[in-house]
């Protein structure tokens, strides 16, 4: 059974008290008055519907010095200490009910929290003109709100009574979980008393503990909406974050592109048997989508496979340009979700004799390399890519980091605006050498990745002086990283994007590098990057779908980035596929919406392949890959030696080369 992770359930705790917090210090005196007179307002409406039990309770047990200590008491820690319990009692004797009581006390507390933002009341006892006596002050309870020791406790936040409202949901949950007879009327106990001390000691009025029901019932609801669906496997919200963000011109699928020259091709039918063997059996290969409501999680339900249709066999003429541009028409439509979400196409160029296999997933199946790893299933020999390299901080420090990470992404602030873009995708391929690409990383101090944002930014600039010009110098991109813990599945996403700006000054390469060098240290410190995965694996899975699809399509695209750079590990040795050898090996990323590129670069077998897909009414794909194809070789030398397969342009002449 999954069990629920501490260290990411006290920061959701620690954020929710944080949003507490910020509420809280909004208490100048202008939230003071209207706390005082939407009191008076409270007090008023009851007294006309002849609900105002207040003064009854209150005047019987101030005189009481015994039980008002003790009332006081309980209203500082009984409402505590019982949802305490129930949260250890669950996570304890019922994980796998877990997220669905922590679902419903987030959302309890975030609706009241924002009525007490949007509607501040003072309780009865601070409003000295209705005659109430504040057993809290006189007794002098420890810890109670508004006692010495706790006197900035928020107290314009009576509407609605958190105190009642959490001894009721500890209620409402114990009846959904047990059926024990004592238990339930120990709870339902506590429950009424602790609506009579609320009110006794003056702390709410009774529409206070009225209308906390709302709250409470919502937060039931939502949870039920979200974990007792139909049968099947909920989507992780960092892949269904994807499925939210699709849309024509922008379809989210990941894949890789494999090409062969005019000599060989694999055939039909043993391509064929190996999709159907290796792919097929995969869990998500034979799994479909189910959404119940636009209000419900959506689930992996298992289906049948009609293979032919994600087995597509294609005729094109053009040369190795036609063959891109079945890569480029997928990037327009997304794949159909009444089927697995996958699809396999060889195309075949009956001018050339060359041929490309186009193998693609969707986003929310799996990441970039995840998809690697499934596609690896594919070659021969069978290798791994092993865990990588990633490291993660120990639980507590992962806390700190989310909470410092949060603030740093607050303040990355957007990404310059361009204009609107097209449906229309290009899809442009390049090889370079891998060894130039590290050796000229060492000569510069940086890293790879540091090189491929370089050369991406200085092609960009070069080909499209127009479009940086109205980027005013500044290229952001997004580069995900790896957080995958080792041993973890394919499946799903486990990455996590930090911002980045590339200069488009024409300065020097080599102090370009030594700037972008500079700019991606934060690619090594992992507080964005874990805070970015929490929002996405943690603070997506508490809201309603409808919220976390509105998120997701305003984070995600042109307001924040303007492309996507990712440099991914592939094999180092020599592979096939169906018994024959690769020309060359590309990765496919997916176009964000209202972004112009979204670029993959892959080193396979000491090669490095750049597969760049572009929204074509702003960038052009072959243009940008044929300059990185041309600056790659100025910076290393080769522009004075007879370029090989492995230094050009995919289909570019050796004369195209040498200029």
């Amino acid at each position: 059974m999954r069990r629920p992770v501490w260290w990411r359930e006290l920061t959701i705790a620690l954020v929710l008290f944080g949003f507490y917090l910020v509420v809280d210090s909004l208490n100048g005196e202008d939230r003071k008055a209207a706390a005082a007179r939407h009191g008076h307002q409270i007090f008023s409406f009851e007294r006309h519907l002849h609900l105002d039990v207040e003064h009854t309770l209150n005047n019987w047990l101030a005189p009481h010095h015994t039980l008002a200590t003790l009332a006081n008491y309980e209203y500082a820690y009984t409402y505590i200490l019982s949802a305490l319990a129930m949260a250890i009692w669950v996570w304890v004797r019922h994980p796998g009910l877990w997220w669905e009581t922590r679902d419903s006390f987030v959302v309890l507390n975030v609706v009241a929290i924002a009525t007490f933002w949007l509607y501040p009341a003072a309780p009865p006892r601070m409003l000295s003109d209705l005659g109430f006596i504040d057993t809290v002050s006189r007794g002098g309870t420890i810890g109670s709100w508004g006692s010495g020791v706790v006197d900035t406790a928020n107290q314009v936040a009576a509407m609605p009574s958190l105190h009642f409202g959490w001894a009721l949901w500890v209620s409402v949950i114990l009846a959904r979980i047990t059926a024990r007879r004592s238990v339930q009327l120990l709870s339902a106990a506590h429950v009424l008393l602790t609506l009579f001390v609320v009110l006794a000691t003056a702390n709410h009025y009774l529409l206070d503990a009225v209308m906390v029901v709302v709250p409470v019932t919502l937060g039931v609801w939502y949870a039920d909406a979200r974990h007792r669906g139909p049968a099947g496997e909920v989507v992780a919200s960092c892949d269904a974050f994807f499925l939210h963000v699709e849309g024509r011109g922008a379809a989210q699928h990941v894949g890789g592109y494999v090409v062969f020259g005019p000599e060989a091709s694999p055939t039909t039918s043993d391509l064929r048997e190996l999709v159907f063997a290796e792919l097929v059996p995969q869990r998500r290969f034979h799994q479909r989508l189910l959404s119940a409501s636009r209000w419900r999680r959506m689930r992996w339900v298992d289906t049948e496979v009609d293979f032919d249709q994600h087995f597509e066999e294609r005729f094109v003429t053009g040369g190795q340009a036609a063959l891109n541009r079945v890569v480029a028409e997928y990037a327009e439509r997304p794949l159909p979700r009444d089927r697995p979400l996958w699809r396999f196409t060889i195309a075949r160029d009956t001018t050339t004799g060359r041929s490309a296999v186009v193998f693609l997933v969707h986003h929310a199946m799996a990441d970039g390399i995840g998809t690697i790893i499934h596609s690896l299933s594919l070659f021969r020999p069978k290798v791994s890519l092993g865990d990588g390299d990633a490291t993660l901080p120990g639980p507590l420090a992962r806390t700190g980091a989310v909470l410092l990470g949060l603030g740093q992404l607050a303040t990355d602030g957007r990404a310059r605006r361009l204009p609107p873009g097209t449906a229309a995708r290009g899809y442009g391929i390049a090889s370079l050498d891998l060894e130039a690409a590290r050796t000229l990383a060492r000569e510069h101090h940086v890293r790879v990745t540091d090189v491929v944002l370089g050369l991406t930014a200085e092609a960009v600039r070069r080909t499209h002086p127009d479009l940086a010009g109205r980027l005013r110098g500044t290229l952001r991109v997004a580069v995900p990283l790896m957080v995958r813990p080792p041993g973890a599945e394919p499946e799903g996403n486990a990455t996590a994007a930090v911002m980045v700006d590339l200069p488009l000054d024409g300065r020097s390469f080599p102090t370009l590098l030594a700037e972008i060098g500079r700019r991606t240290r934060r690619l090594r410190t992992p507080t964005r990057a874990i805070a970015s995965r929490f929002v996405m694996a943690t603070g997506l899975r508490l809201l309603p779908e409808p919220c976390a699809g509105w998120f997701a399509r305003t984070v995600y695209g042109g307001a924040f980035f303007h492309g996507i750079v990712s440099n991914l590990p592939g094999p180092s040795q020599h592979m096939t596929m169906a018994g024959v050898e690769a020309e060359g090996i590309y990765p496919i990323l997916p176009v964000a919406p209202g972004a112009p590129f979204a670029l993959g670069a892959m080193s396979w077998d000491g090669d490095f392949g750049w597969g760049l897909a572009t929204d074509l009414g702003l960038l052009d794909a072959d243009a940008v890959t044929a300059e990185v194809a041309r600056l790659a070789r100025e910076l290393s030398g080769l522009s004075e030696t007879l370029p090989d397969a492995s230094r050009m342009a995919p289909g570019e002449s050796e004369e195209e080369a040498r200029a």
